[in-house]
C-alpha cells in the first residue's frame, strides 16, 4: 500500500482525494493545509495538520499554487518523500527540474514535474490541433485575459477571500524604440523602497500603432539607450550556442548590421524618417520572437542590468552598454566560438588568432556603445565593489541561474561585474 500525503487542498487537492479513494494501491495518509482547524466534513476521517513533517507517507502530492511547488517539494524531500506536481509555469520547467532533480538525488527520492493537463497532455493536444486548423482560438475555457495562475496566487495571500486576475485588453502606441513590448507580452516593474526590478509576462497587444515621426522630438540620450537596449535584446538570443539554427543567426546578424548601420546616421539626423522606422522596426523584431525560434537564449546581461537599475536608477539601456562587455569578457572560453562568428559577420574581423580576435571583437563592441554616447565602465558611472557584492547576494538569495546553461549565479555575475569596472 502506497501512502500518500496530499498538499494543499483547493479545487487539484480535492479531486486527488477522490482519486486516491478510488485507488486500491493507495492510502490517504494526511492533508496539510494552511489552516489545519478548517476540516470539511469529508477529511474527517483523515490527519489535518499544516505541518508536512507530521505526515509519514511515501509521496507527497503537491496541489499547492505553481509559485509554492518548490518550497513544499524540496520539503517533502528532505523528509524522505518521494513528490508529484502539477507545475504550470512552462518558462519555469527547465528551472524546477535542475533545483528538484539535484534535490531528489541528494535524498535518494524521485520528484515527478508538471504532471497532468497543463503542461502535459494538454499542450500536446493544442500543439496537434493547432498544426490541424491553424487558424482559430486556442485559448482554455478560463477565456482570453483571465489567468488562473495569478488568480490561485492572490487568494493565497493571508484574508483573501476571493479573487478573480484578469488582463484588460490593451492597444499601444509607441513612442521609444527598445523594448519591443508593442509585440511581445513582456514589461517590468519596479519598487522603489526596496529598490527591486523584477520582469513579468501578460497578454500581447490587441494592437500597435507605429509612427516614427512621434521620436523624432526624443532626447539624444533615450534614443542610445534605445539602441543599445534592442542591440542586446539580439545578442541574448543570438550569443548563445553555435550551429543552432543557420537561419536564426542570418537573421540576427541582420538586425546588429543594421543598427551598426543607422546609429552614427541617427545620432547625425534624428528626425529622418526612414533612419527612425529602421530604428522602430528593429526594436520591434529584435524581442518579438521571430528570431528564437530553435535556439537558446541567455538574458544574463539584462538580469543583472536590471539590478543596476533598481539599486542606482540608472537606464536601462546605459546598465546593457556596461554590463554586455564585461559579460563577454568573462564567458569568452564558453562562448568562443560565437564570437568569433559574430566578429567576422559584424565587425569585419577576420585575422589573428582567436583570442586576439575576440579581444578585438570585444573591444569593438564596446566603441560601438562609446559612439552611442553612453558610458561602458561601472567606474564611469561611480559604481563600486557594495553594488557588486549587493547583485551577487540578490541572485545567490534567489537561486538565480541565467545563461543559456543556467550557470550565471551571483558567483559568475559578480566576475562579470568585476570585469565591467
Amino acid at each position: 500500500m502506497i501512502k500518500a500525503v496530499i498538499v494543499g487542498y483547493g479545487n487539484i487537492g480535492h479531486f486527488v482525494l477522490d482519486a486516491l479513494k478510488a485507488s486500491p494501491d493507495f492510502e490517504v495518509a494526511g492533508v496539510v493545509r494552511r489552516d489545519a482547524t478548517n476540516v470539511p466534513a469529508e477529511l474527517k476521517d483523515y490527519k489535518v495538520t499544516s505541518d508536512l513533517s507530521e505526515v509519514k507517507a511515501d509521496v507527497a502530492i503537491l496541489c499547492t499554487p505553481t509559485r509554492k511547488v518548490e518550497e513544499y517539494a524540496k520539503q517533502a524531500l528532505a523528509l524522505g518523500m518521494n513528490t508529484v506536481d502539477s507545475f504550470d509555469i512552462h518558462t519555469g520547467i527547465v528551472d524546477l527540474r535542475r533545483s528538484l532533480d539535484a534535490a531528489a538525488k541528494e535524498h535518494g527520492r524521485v520528484a515527478v514535474i508538471s504532471a497532468g493537463w497543463d503542461p502535459g497532455s494538454d499542450s500536446v493536444v493544442r500543439t496537434l490541433l493547432e498544426a490541424c486548423a491553424p487558424k482559430g482560438i486556442t485559448y482554455t475555457n478560463f477565456g482570453p485575459g483571465m489567468s488562473m495562475g495569478h488568480t490561485v496566487a492572490v487568494k493565497a495571500i493571508e484574508g483573501v477571500k476571493a479573487a478573480l486576475s484578469m488582463t484588460i485588453p490593451l492597444g499601444t502606441v509607441l513612442t521609444i524604440p527598445a523594448t519591443g513590448s508593442e509585440m511581445n507580452n513582456g514589461a517590468v516593474i519596479s519598487r522603489r523602497e526596496t529598490h527591486e526590478k523584477y520582469p513579468f509576462y501578460a497578454d500581447y497587444p490587441v494592437f500597435s500603432i507605429l509612427d516614427p515621426t512621434v521620436t523624432f522630438s526624443l532626447p539624444d540620450f533615450q534614443i542610445a539607450c534605445g539602441l543599445a537596449d534592442t542591440f542586446v535584446h539580439v545578442m541574448e538570443q543570438y550569443m548563445t550556442k553555435s550551429n543552432e539554427s543557420y537561419l536564426m543567426d542570418r537573421w540576427s546578424e541582420s538586425f546588429l548590421r543594421t543598427l551598426v548601420q543607422i546609429a552614427p546616421l541617427i545620432k547625425e539626423n534624428k528626425q529622418d524618417y526612414h533612419l527612425m522606422s529602421e530604428f522602430m522596426m528593429s526594436a520591434t523584431m529584435a524581442l518579438n520572437g521571430f528570431i528564437a525560434m530553435g535556439v537558446s537564449q541567455d538574458w544574463a546581461t539584462h538580469m543583472i542590468g536590471h539590478e543596476l537599475t533598481a539599486l542606482h536608477g540608472m537606464t536601462h539601456g546605459q546598465t546593457l552598454a556596461i554590463v554586455f562587455p564585461g559579460t563577454l569578457r568573462t564567458l569568452a572560453d564558453k562562448k568562443r566560438d560565437k564570437i568569433l562568428q559574430y566578429g567576422e559577420r559584424i565587425w569585419g574581423v577576420t585575422s589573428g588568432v582567436p583570442s586576439a580576435r575576440i579581444a578585438l571583437t570585444i573591444d569593438k563592441t564596446e566603441e560601438f556603445f562609446k559612439s552611442l554616447g553612453l558610458k561602458t565602465r561601472l567606474g564611469e558611472a561611480g559604481i563600486g565593489d557594495d553594488t557588486i557584492e549587493e547583485i551577487a547576494r540578490r541572485f545567490d538569495e534567489r537561486g538565480a541561474a541565467f545563461g543559456e546553461d543556467g550557470d550565471v549565479t551571483g558567483e559568475v555575475a559578480r566576475r562579470i561585474l568585476q570585469n565591467c569596472k
